[in-house]
């Protein structure tokens, strides 16, 4: 179910003695008491519309608001749809790690870098390792170099606690 964030006041809601009246098919009809303008909207069978609440005199509207609603939520679905949900993908290392590790984490960061992801590189400390924190920094630098050519670095290598971590996003093609 979708909601208009906004519900505008109809018919009797209405609080204004003098409104500026548009018609069902767009024409301006005038400034109108709201009397007159309630009665023209019921003998159309529609609904009287506050568009305008900050103008003086109020702007007000003859519509289906019932058909409005709808039209607006399905506007919102379809602008919901065309959203890209950006995603944050995790690798995690350690200091030590293997060539052949290194180049099967490369490939799957640079898959996930194409496909519109950020990466967050991680490399995570055990024991005294986190003594040799550079260790750490040198395998975050040598993956930020071997993505060079997809990916920019977003935030450089920072350690936090018994992690160091980097993230990668896609390179804007300017």
């Amino acid at each position: 179910m979708f909601f208009i964030k906004q519900e505008l006041p109809i018919n009797e809601q209405i609080r204004a003695k003098e409104v500026q009246l548009i018609g069902a098919q767009g024409e301006k009809v005038g400034v109108v008491s709201l009397n007159e303008a309630l009665e023209k909207a019921d003998e159309a069978n529609l609904d009287l519309v506050l568009v305008a609440p900050n103008v003086n005199p109020p702007v007000c509207k003859i519509m289906n608001y019932g058909k409005y609603k709808f039209e607006q939520a399905k506007k919102e679905k379809e602008a919901k749809k065309k959203q890209k949900v950006l995603e944050v993908k995790e690798i995690r290392v350690t200091p030590n790690i293997e060539k052949h590790d290194f180049e099967f984490k490369t490939r799957n960061a640079k898959k996930f870098i194409e496909d519109g992801n950020k990466v967050k590189l991680t490399v995570r400390f055990r024991g005294r390792e986190v003594n040799n924190s550079k260790a750490g920094e040198a395998v975050l630098n040598n993956f930020i170099e071997a993505l060079n050519e997809v990916a920019q670095v977003e935030k450089p290598p920072k350690l936090e606690g018994r992690n160091m971590f980097t993230i990668l996003a896609k390179k804007s093609d300017k």
